[in-house]
């Protein structure tokens, strides 16, 4: 009796290493291809956004697509995201503004589904004046990934509002 409990405590140690190898060999395993994707698609996204190219972000949605920008209503439909891209696009080119992401990001697939989430920093003159987080959500269709909910915000509390202006000085 002694001699098989040893043996069942062995062997279950046994399969506690091998699983915990299959587990360890699984998280080392170089990136899938649905990965390596997800993560280029952020890279085109980048450098469209940084580049002016409104319509090639917005080419990077499904067309039922929801963007939930910080301090702005969400844009529903690649139509709806193309609009605002434009403008935020416009306003960042205007100020000298230059967008990076991270590329140390996390990346998951599950299907036909996929996320990707990360830090990014905006720079102005190669000042840093904003860092935040983004999560980005992707669906894979007809062999491409498109994002389909896509959201960022500021590490940094929003700034707070402009005082009111001093209302005109009376005329004597």
């Amino acid at each position: 009796m002694f001699r098989s409990k040893n043996m069942s405590w062995l062997s279950a140690g046994v399969v506690a290493f091998a699983g915990s190898m299959i587990v360890f060999a699984h998280a080392a395993s170089p990136a899938s291809a649905d990965e390596t994707a997800i993560r280029a698609q952020t890279t085109s996204w980048v450098k469209a956004y940084n580049g002016g190219d409104a319509k090639a972000v917005a080419a990077l949605y499904a067309e039922d697509a929801l963007l939930l920008p910080p301090g702005a209503p969400g844009a529903r439909s690649r139509a709806a995201i193309l609009e605002f891209l434009t403008k935020d696009i416009a306003g960042s080119k205007a100020a000298g503004a230059v967008f990076v992401v991270d590329p140390k990001t996390d990346v998951g697939v599950s299907g036909n589904m996929g996320w990707e989430s990360g830090t990014y920093k905006v720079t102005v003159k190669g000042a840093v004046v904003e860092t935040g987080k983004f999560l980005s959500v992707s669906r894979k269709k007809d062999g491409k990934w498109l994002y389909i909910r896509d959201t960022w915000n500021a590490d940094a509390p929003p700034a707070p509002p402009a005082p009111p202006a001093a209302p005109p000085a009376a005329k004597k």
